[in-house]
């Protein structure tokens, strides 16, 4: 399997304009700019909207028990499959849960996480 790290930080909006001011800066005088892939957000506040306890044990049953499909995602986790469809959503938008769509039959989907980690990163 393989291992994917997801970067999550805290940057204020001040800092993300400040660092895509570097970047346009570097890219003037023709020097090469390192692509960073990350997931921030504006404050703690907002990381805990979005990554709710809730949120993160779906990533865990998705991880461990490997669902094929949102319907036995919600009977594994003992949730209603109306707040898994909201939950991966989000999780989907947020590149923490990718999505195996079926064409056969009825259109399901499988929730795949293929990574072991999270880290999170905040700025002082």
């Amino acid at each position: 399997m393989r291992v994917k790290k997801v970067k999550i930080g805290i940057k204020s909006l001040q800092d993300v304009l400040n660092d895509t001011k570097e970047a346009m800066k570097k890219l003037e005088r023709g020097e090469k700019v390192k692509s960073e892939k990350g997931l921030y957000f504006e404050s703690i506040k907002g990381f805990r909207k979005a990554i709710t306890p809730k949120r993160i044990e779906l990533l865990h049953v998705i991880k461990e028990k490997q669902p094929k499909s949102l319907q036995e995602l919600a009977r594994l986790s003992g949730r209603d499959i109306k707040s898994i469809v909201t939950d991966i959503s989000i999780l989907e938008e947020l590149g923490l849960v990718d999505m195996k769509r079926k064409r056969a039959g009825r259109k399901e989907s499988m929730p795949i996480v293929d990574y072991n980690k999270i880290n999170l990163e905040i700025a002082v």
